[in-house]
């Protein structure tokens, strides 16, 4: 390994890269893996519009302002979804959009989204034929109207993300699916790692080898694909990078270490304050009006950031300062988030450890 220390490039303590806020539970597909368990109606004591307009104020208070992700369920079965984004770009935040695909992601509400300020939207793709996709995601037809989708994001001046969720269902298929994310003109493929929470079962997840394989290729793929490839739920990816970098002799990317809490900041839909959508701790709530205080001072979201709190191989690894260990999986196998990440198979060396520690 390198001997250079990979620090943090930006200071998560103050504020979140990321504010991820689920506006609704209510979505029209049945996902097999959904964290959200989504149901078909909204839930009547989702925010308003009004305390919708105050979290978006409170998002403002960080230093420097995190982007705002606006997810669900599916966002587009709430009307007021692009008076909330017009309202938080108007304000300063670089607003993206996380739709289901349904019969709700038309042009015409595309285009709306683009009037409203949005100009990223994230879609996912759960396989690379519609029998594995449409199979994911419960609703025949799911496949063919994503691939409609994106053409016509693109269409309407927006860039897309493409997310995948890998698991026993579609590892196969990534080969094929990097190929499709090509095709689709899509400039970056999110590639999640399952945590078994909502519906998902933890007999879905990959082995801890099978983690590595995927990791190392996806390093592979990324120094060629024409779209930015990056991880969600898969921190040790962090650690194969530096690994591939330094075997070639070539500088590792510096790439920040997001993680539940760190970094990363969830609002549910009735204002509940998570580490992360798949880490479900609540923390508190925005009705209350502390979103800042309670990233940066609840004891839940300290320990998150505290390196030094993590247990077992992950509390040695010398590379915990750039990975961590998924929290959230760790918590959903083991019930403690502060646990080893139990689907990475790297071992630290004691030596090494204390080395890294000194």
């Amino acid at each position: 390994m390198n001997s250079a220390p990979y620090r943090r490039p930006i200071n998560y303590h103050q504020a979140p890269a990321v504010v991820f806020w689920e506006i609704t539970k209510a979505c029209a597909l049945a996902c097999r893996h959904c964290r959200a368990q989504a149901q078909p109606k909204r839930h009547p004591l989702e925010l308003t519009t009004q305390e919708g307009y105050a979290l978006v104020d409170q998002v403002c208070r960080f230093q420097p302002a995190p982007i705002l992700v606006i997810s669900g369920g599916d966002p587009l079965m709430r009307r007021d979804l692009f008076d909330l984004a017009a309202y938080a770009v108007s304000h300063g935040l670089h607003t993206s959009l996380s739709p289901s695909v349904t019969a709700l992601v038309t042009p015409k509400n595309l285009a709306r989204a683009y009037d409203a300020g949005v100009r990223h939207i994230s879609l996912s793709l759960d396989g690379a034929t519609p029998q594995v996709h449409d199979g994911f995601r419960g609703v025949p037809g799911s496949f063919q109207r994503t691939l409609l989708a994106v053409q016509a994001a693109r269409q309407a001046g927006l860039t897309v993300q493409l997310n995948t969720t890998v698991s026993r269902w579609n590892a196969s298929q990534l080969q094929d699916l990097a190929g499709i994310v090509g095709e689709s003109g899509a400039t970056q493929w999110d590639v999640f790692f399952l945590v078994p929470m909502g519906r998902a079962a933890a007999g879905e997840m990959l082995s801890p080898e099978e983690h590595e394989e995927v990791f190392r290729w996806m390093y592979h793929l990324s120094r060629q694909a024409p779209f930015r490839v990056r991880t969600t739920l898969g921190q040790p990816y962090r650690r194969v990078v530096i690994q591939e970098a330094d075997a070639r002799g070539e500088p590792a990317d510096a790439l920040p270490s997001s993680n539940d809490g760190n970094g990363v900041c969830f609002i549910s839909h009735v204002g509940e304050v998570f580490p992360s959508g798949f880490l479900p701790i609540p923390c508190g709530n925005v009705r209350a009006g502390h979103l800042v205080e309670t990233y940066q001072g609840h004891p839940v979201f300290r320990a998150l950031r505290d390196k030094g709190a993590l247990r077992g191989k992950c509390g040695l690894c010398p590379y915990n300062e750039v990975c961590g260990g998924c929290r959230a999986r760790a918590y959903a196998c083991t019930g403690d988030y502060l646990a080893a990440d139990p689907t990475c198979p790297y071992q630290p060396q004691p030596a090494v450890a204390r080395a890294s520690e000194g």
